[in-house]
């Protein structure tokens, strides 16, 4: 990829993250219909993982933590772990010890038990 491609693919996510959180900011997926619905919800009646994401993300966004929170614990608890991934990335060629810590085969384990429990007890303890 050119260096002219990849800021222009750079430009276009940032222009539609910006767009995603002016939405999310200024319509509440509670109460609004043009924020789809979980099918998984849906279809069988228990949460998945991401149930209430939309919502917490909404609540996030107006400094609600708890409310966040709330809505689903597993996105709020999740924050600092993304932001050292993304961290991890940003200096992946200037710290390759620093990126291959954060992102190496163990850790990627305990997030997919942590996600896979998350998702059992909530439907088990009705969170």
């Amino acid at each position: 990829m050119t260096k002219t491609a990849r800021i222009a693919t750079t430009a276009l996510a940032a222009c539609a993250i910006a767009l995603a959180g002016a939405a999310y900011f200024a319509l509440d997926p509670a109460t609004n219909a043009i924020f789809p619905r979980c099918p998984f919800l849906t279809l069988t009646g228990l949460k998945c993982p991401g149930c209430g994401s939309q919502r917490a993300i909404h609540c996030l966004l107006h400094a609600d933590i708890r409310g966040a929170a709330a809505y689903n614990f597993l996105l709020v608890a999740s924050l600092p772990a993304v932001a050292l991934l993304l961290v991890g990335e940003l200096v992946r060629k200037r710290r390759p010890g620093f990126y291959a810590a954060v992102n190496n085969t163990k850790l990627t384990a305990g997030v997919l038990l942590a996600v896979t429990g998350w998702w059992i007890l909530r439907n088990i303890m009705g969170w």
